[in-house]
């Protein structure tokens, strides 16, 4: 039990050093207006990143996906309830499964 919590606690001290070490040396450090901007699409890209290839994979065909991300990100982008944008997904992937 005693050398599990010695693993538990190495792998804590392991992840946390190299984000706590660049935080206390450069945090005061000032950026550029551009580098924040550049910085603050970051998340946006790395989570389409992560959504893309499970849209291409989620049906049986390629058209049908894309037609139900085509549909969910203009939902999306119309800033409707997250609960509509899947609904509408699935629904647009159902009805172009179901005409074509």
């Amino acid at each position: 039990m005693m050398s599990l919590f010695l693993l538990v606690l190495g792998l804590a001290l392991v992840t946390y050093l190299p984000r706590l070490v660049p935080l206390l040396w450069l945090k005061e450090l000032a950026l550029p207006a551009y580098m924040k901007r550049f910085l603050s699409f970051i998340p946006y890209a790395v989570l389409a990143s992560l959504i893309f290839p499970g849209v291409l994979s989620s049906t049986t065909t390629t058209t049908s996906a894309l037609f139900g991300g085509v549909i969910a990100t203009t939902l999306a982008l119309l800033r409707v309830n997250l609960v509509v944008v899947v609904i509408g997904a699935v629904f647009g992937v159902y009805v172009f499964q179901t005409l074509s």
